[in-house]
């Protein structure tokens, strides 16, 4: 974007305006993240912002209900769960009576900006307060409750929503706030069953929540790799009891010792009558005799505290309600803001709920393939792999292809890798293709320690941390006659490699060798698999998630070390190499007051005015201080440095410790979404190795030949979606010395860290703001590869 058209929030201003915060319906995680974004972004713009306690019930009652925030009352709150506020169902507002009295207690406090977190009812409910606003207002006048300059003053009510729901049921955003936190719960309790579930030979039956949305159900049954899953969009074909005893004593009879099946709580037949967790029970014991146990997750997967991807989902989202608010003029519909691939974006509320009640329509028509897609690619794509891994084809229906294809790990371990492998192998298979495992990176490749690997030999992978087929950093290019021989004896006609920056100098170097040896010329695909988040074409890598969460639950523990202490401050060093990704994000999921970079280069006076900034803030009451520090940010500045010089410097005011974290953020079992990132991203690599081996298969010689710049690719996710790129065509956007990209979109996310530690910043805005409109895919047939 020219620096003409470059757009910056400091030109906007939101004195003179007020700006009420209320959460409605059922509660999710997250929602106070949001809460003390809208409170914090609107007061540093100068808007009073205003709590309206118990939802609209509060609007309704006004009072204390409805008391004006300040920049403390929002500390510490980044890491509650539910919502601080309080949320209610409230039958009042449903009445225009309730909604006149909610009207004239907004007009009496100057309050013509409504920020709504909820679901779809308490949005549709927020829209039709502002439509009908101009009739209250007058209804008010009339009764001599206001006067008619209150009522030309505060003439428009502008709205923005915010979508809180751990169901994911609302059609045009990605992630509702909550959802993430939800999934977290639920496999949680997963990997706890499956222990117990192992020791007995059980039989799980678990329910999740989502009445009208099997989101939950299907994304938790992707990431366990549950044998069944009972979802309402798209129920089982007549006759699915059968199969699914089928497939359940198939398994028992091949040595595996537990059967995990999830129902959604809505889930449905054919025929619109409900499946319960209890009638698929009744079914197991009847028909095949096994142990069975239901356990009902309830109220659990609506606890607990928020993960760092809401914390940074409901923050983002904030700040952009605010920013929307500033924006809107009389006549700008309401609109929500909301999350595509890593972006955020604003839609209309009404097309918003108008599709997400389309699906239910839909679902009551029975007309399931149609409530499937209006749902979103998302959930679409997380259906159509599910499908493909979960059930084996007999050997009879599968193709064969006659090509063998390698996957390795390279570069150091990290959480979600497994879930990677255990997904290229079975799409693999299911693609006809002989699949080899290569323990140990490009060093066991030249010794040779490459076998064979069958479907049933990566059950269970998902859930497991590190990488089962064994990684290391070694680099190719001092063996690659020994690994171009075995290329050759197991005739390996495609590589799939997954890992972190060496993976993708491998690659570049087993390129450089493509002349000398032939056997280099086949389809190579590399999936980004490392904690730093530092390989160069996609912006998020597998394992990246599952660190943040390290760091944001030591973080919590560590703030909370300190409660009812006195004022302290921590300094905290993330792993990242040179990467300031985990440090940065981590540092705005745990409500950091600076986190210190190698790509933002700092100084002395920057530390002297971080500290006198920490000075401020206790004195204002507020106890403690957090401080990150990438492990390479500056070669002198280092984490003694900077904690001896807080020490110092704060003396008298506060004390200070430090922490090293360590290989705490590489260990760990993967989170939810990187054992779903990792799984459809390797799907979606297997899909285009099977494409390519078919442009590139000779059929006169009888063997694959790529040599073209496009047979190797790395599979990157590029803002809102999946791209593969040519490894060749990333050289220049590296930055080799350093091992990151040269560009990094989450920079931009710094000064939201920033302005929420209420330091002054200057922030670039120009991606946001364009109102875009809610569009229904029509299928295609080339899309069925394209949505994975």
């Amino acid at each position: 974007m020219a620096q003409t058209d470059k757009k910056f929030f400091e030109n906007l201003t939101g004195a003179g305006k007020a700006i009420a915060v209320l959460t409605s319906g059922g509660d999710a995680q997250g929602m106070n993240a949001a809460v003390r974004a809208v409170v914090r972004m609107g007061i540093y713009v100068g808007a009073k912002v205003y709590f309206v306690h118990e939802g609209y019930q509060g609007m309704v009652d006004g009072g204390d209900n409805i008391k004006e925030a300040t920049w403390e009352s929002v500390s510490s709150m980044l890491q509650m769960g539910g919502t601080v506020i309080g949320s209610a169902r409230c039958k009042d507002f449903r009445t225009r009576e309730g909604r006149l009295k909610a009207a004239h207690n907004l007009v009496q406090r100057g309050i013509t900006n409504l920020c709504v977190i909820g679901g779809d009812g308490s949005l549709t409910g927020a829209n039709l307060f502002r439509e009908e606003w101009s009739g209250l207002l007058a209804e008010l006048v009339q009764q001599g409750l206001i006067d008619e300059e209150a009522s030309q003053k505060y003439s428009a009510l502008h709205i923005v929503g915010m979508v809180g729901s751990i169901d994911n049921d609302f059609c045009g955003t990605d992630m509702t706030i909550g959802t993430d936190s939800a999934l977290h719960r639920i496999i949680e309790v997963v990997d706890a069953i499956m222990t117990t579930a192992q020791s007995h030979q059980r039989t799980f039956v678990l329910e999740v929540m989502g009445r009208h949305c099997g989101y939950l159900a299907l994304v938790s049954a992707l990431a366990c790799g549950a044998d069944w899953v009972l979802i309402p969009e798209m129920p089982p074909e007549d006759g699915w009891e059968e199969k699914m005893c089928q497939k359940l004593s198939a398994k028992r009879a091949g040595m595996k010792r537990l059967n995990i099946i999830i129902v959604a709580e809505g889930a449905i037949d054919r025929n619109n009558k409900a499946i319960t967790s209890e009638h698929v029970k009744n079914l197991v014991v009847q028909r095949l005799g096994f142990d069975t146990r239901v356990t009902i997750l309830g109220h659990v997967q609506r606890g607990g505290t928020p993960s760092a991807f809401d914390r940074i989902l409901a923050s983002r989202m904030g700040v952009e309600a605010v920013l929307a608010l500033l924006e809107t003029t009389a006549n700008t519909a309401a609109c929500v803001v909301s999350l595509c691939g890593n972006q955020s974006v604003r839609l209309p509320l009404m097309e918003c709920v108008q599709m997400t009640q389309e699906v239910q329509k839909a679902m009551d028509g029975k007309r399931f393939e149609e409530a499937v897609r209006l749902r979103g690619r998302s959930f679409e794509n997380n259906l159509k792999t599910y499908k493909l891994l979960a059930h084996r084809k007999p050997e009879s229906e599968l193709p064969h292809s006659n090509f063998n294809v390698a996957v390795l790990n390279v570069g150091a371990p990290a959480a979600g890798m497994n879930a990677a492998v255990r997904s290229a192998v079975r799409v693999g298979i299911s693609e006809g293709h002989k699949m080899f495992a290569v323990s140990d990176g490009f060093e066991g490749f030249y010794k040779g320690q490459i076998k064979e690997i069958k479907w049933a030999d990566v059950g269970g992978w998902t859930g497991q941390g590190g990488s089962l087929l064994g990684t290391k950093r070694t680099l190719p290019a001092k063996h690659i006659d020994k690994i171009a021989e075995q290329m050759r004896k197991y005739n390996i006609n495609a590589l799939l490699v997954i890992g972190g920056f060496e993976a993708f100098l491998g690659i570049m170097e087993l390129l450089a060798a493509r002349g000398t040896y032939e056997e280099l010329c086949v389809p190579m695909v590399m999936v980004p698999a490392t904690v730093s988040n530092n390989v160069p074409g996609s912006d998020l890598s597998i394992g990246a998630d599952t660190a943040l969460n390290a760091i944001t639950v030591t973080c919590d523990r560590i703030k909370q070390s300190a409660s009812g202490t006195k004022r302290r401050v921590f300094i905290i060093e993330t792993m990242g190499g040179y990467c300031g990704y985990l440090a940065s994000v981590g540092g705005l999921a745990a409500g950091a007051d600076a986190a210190y970079i190698f790509e933002e280069p700092f100084d002395i006076r920057d530390l002297q005015s971080n500290v006198e900034h920490l000075t401020e803030k206790m004195k204002t009451g507020i106890q403690r201080g957090l401080v990150l520090r990438n492990e390479n940010s500056n070669e002198n500045y280092t984490t003694d440095f900077i904690y001896q010089l807080y020490s110092e410097e704060g003396r008298g005011v506060f004390d200070c410790r430090k922490n090293v974290l360590g290989h705490m953020q590489q260990g760990g079992a993967p989170s939810p979404f990187d054992r779903n990132f990792g799984t459809k991203i390797a799907a979606k690599a297997m899909q285009w190795i099977t494409k390519k081996l078919n442009e590139s298969y000779r059929k006169d010689e009888g063997r694959v030949f790529a040599n073209t710049e496009d047979s190797a690719c790395l599979l990157g996710m590029r803002r809102r979606a999946m791209v593969f790129q040519p490894v060749v065509q990333l050289k220049d956007e590296t930055d080799f010395v350093h091992r990151i990209p040269k560009e990094q979109w989450w920079l931009k996310l710094r000064p939201l860290m920033k302005i929420l530690a209420k330091y002054k910043t200057s922030y670039d805005i120009s991606d946001s703001g364009q109102l875009e409109h809610v569009v229904l895919r029509r299928p295609k047939e080339s899309e069925a590869m394209a949505a994975i």
